[in-house]
């Protein structure tokens, strides 16, 4: 609901907050524990993101820009944030964790984003949906379809995703690790699809294609020398990487964390952090 690992962790103490308080007027005869605790996050995330601005990433909020040109902060907004995911943990639940559907999911009102995740994450029937949300089970079944006309419109489609313990994609890592590590841009190529997208908050710049990619990366080794460690990581149940740049001195400092899409076809999508609160939600160290 949030799009942020920090927000969320505040939601979630002000859920146990609630509950706690409200706990002497539980009735079971009316809800389960878990229904009514769900019930109570609902209201404390509606609360929260009343009035609130959806929480983007760069291709979702600024025009498309020059890989060759000056990169843009813009720190200003509130970025949408991945979170750490094991993905033993998480089977059967990777679709509805995946960061692509977290970031069209800003795209909804509160409402129809809170009944979207009640119905197809959580598995709730409308007529819990509605008591949840204060609404008829018609008026939710009407969310419901307008929520998905509008994830069709922002163009969700990721059914070739490989999952990260799918041997084509450990590989396609692997080799993405071997390429950032002897800073050669050119071995990129094989491991992007035609129509790779690259974003990197708090940056307002992304860039699509696979020329655009290796132009920028091969800007990256020119600018930032090409002594690098990458340590593979997984983010919202995907595979990802924590880069790190030599300092010269012996060792490495944290530079930025990548989310990867892998398909069939390469990697289709590179979202790169450079955030301290996703860092931290991460325990990544700082230097190596």
């Amino acid at each position: 609901m949030a799009g942020s690992v920090h927000d969320a962790e505040d939601l979630l103490q002000e859920t146990l907050v609630r509950a706690w308080r409200a706990f002497d007027r539980y009735d079971e005869s009316r809800a389960s524990l878990r229904t009514w605790l769900y019930r109570i996050a609902t209201t404390t995330c509606l609360t929260e993101l009343e009035g609130r601005g959806r929480r983007p990433l760069p291709s979702g909020l600024v025009a498309e820009g020059d890989p060759s040109g000056p990169l843009i902060r813009a720190d200003e907004v509130l970025w949408l944030q991945p979170f750490p995911a094991d993905p033993a943990a998480v089977v059967g639940q990777r679709g509805s964790l995946r960061l692509a559907l977290i970031a069209a999911l800003q795209f909804l009102p509160a409402r129809q984003r809170a009944a979207l995740i009640l119905k197809d994450v959580l598995d709730w029937s409308s007529a819990e949906i509605a008591a949840a949300l204060e609404l008829s089970p018609a008026a939710v079944n009407s969310a419901l379809q307008r929520a998905r006309a509008k994830l069709a419109e922002v163009g969700l489609a990721e059914d070739d995703v490989l999952e990260p313990d799918d041997p084509r994609c450990r590989e396609t890592v692997a080799k993405f690790v071997a390429a950032f590590e002897k800073a050669d841009a050119a071995a990129f190529a094989e491991l992007l699809t035609a129509d790779v997208v690259l974003e990197m908050p708090p940056f307002a710049n992304w860039f699509s294609g696979r020329e655009n990619h290796l132009r920028f990366v091969a800007g990256v080794f020119e600018r930032r020398g090409s002594d690098w460690r990458v340590v593979p990581i997984c983010a919202n149940g995907q595979p990802g990487a924590a880069v790190y740049r030599g300092d010269g001195a012996g060792a490495y400092q944290l530079h930025t964390l990548h989310a990867f899409t892998v398909t069939t076809a390469g990697i289709s999508h590179n979202r790169v952090f450079q955030d301290d609160q996703v860092f931290a939600a991460f325990g990544l160290a700082r230097s190596l």
